[in-house]
C-alpha cells in the first residue's frame, strides 16, 4: 500500500513544524506545509495529496473553512480540521464542508493517527461506492428494457434512455 501524502495547512510555523515531525514519525509523507488557504488550494491542485490537515483560522483573505470547501469541491480531497477553535458558529460552518474529521488542539499523536486512518479509509470507501454507482448506471443505460428507480416517496429518481 502506498504511503499517504498529506498537505498541512497551518500558519503558525512552530506548530506546522511540530505537526510535520509527528506525521513523519507516524510514517506519513508530508508533501508541503503552507500558511494560507490560497496556497493550500494551489498546492492541492499541483500535488494531489491524499489528505489535507487544515487549521481553520489562517492569515490571509481565506480562512481554512473556505479553503477546505474549495479543495473538497474542486479536487475531492478529504480534509481534517485541526484547530483550537470549537465555538458553535465555526463548527456549523465547518460541517457544511463535509470534513472527514475535527481535532481540537492540543491533541495527542495517537489521536492524530486514528483520525487520519479513519479519514483515509472512509474516503476510499466513498470512492468505491461512487464507482459502483457509476458502473450500475452505465449498465442500466445499456439494457434494452426500461429500468427506473423510485425513492421512498415513490418519486422517480432514475430512468434509463429506454424509459
Amino acid at each position: 500500500m502506498e504511503i499517504p501524502r498529506i498537505l498541512v495547512v497551518e500558519d503558525e510555523k512552530l506548530i506546522a513544524e511540530h505537526l510535520r515531525a509527528n506525521l513523519r514519525r507516524l510514517g506519513y509523507t508530508v508533501i508541503a506545509t503552507v500558511p494560507s488557504g490560497e496556497e493550500a488550494i494551489k498546492v492541492s491542485e499541483d500535488t494531489e495529496p491524499n489528505l489535507v490537515l487544515m487549521d481553520i483560522i489562517l492569515k490571509g483573505e481565506m480562512d481554512g473553512i473556505e479553503a477546505a470547501e474549495h479543495i473538497r469541491s474542486l479536487f475531492g480531497i478529504p480534509v481534517i480540521y485541526l484547530t483550537a477553535h470549537a465555538n458553535e458558529s465555526i463548527l456549523a460552518r465547518a460541517k457544511l464542508t463535509e470534513p472527514f474529521g475535527y481535532l481540537l488542539k492540543p491533541f495527542r499523536q495517537q489521536e492524530l493517527r486514528m483520525a487520519i486512518e479513519v479519514a483515509l479509509y472512509k474516503h476510499r470507501m466513498q470512492e468505491r461506492l461512487r464507482d459502483n454507482e457509476r458502473r450500475h448506471r452505465e449498465l442500466a443505460e445499456l439494457l434494452p428494457q426500461v429500468v427506473f428507480e423510485l425513492d421512498r416517496e415513490r418519486n422517480l429518481t432514475f430512468v434509463n434512455r429506454n424509459g
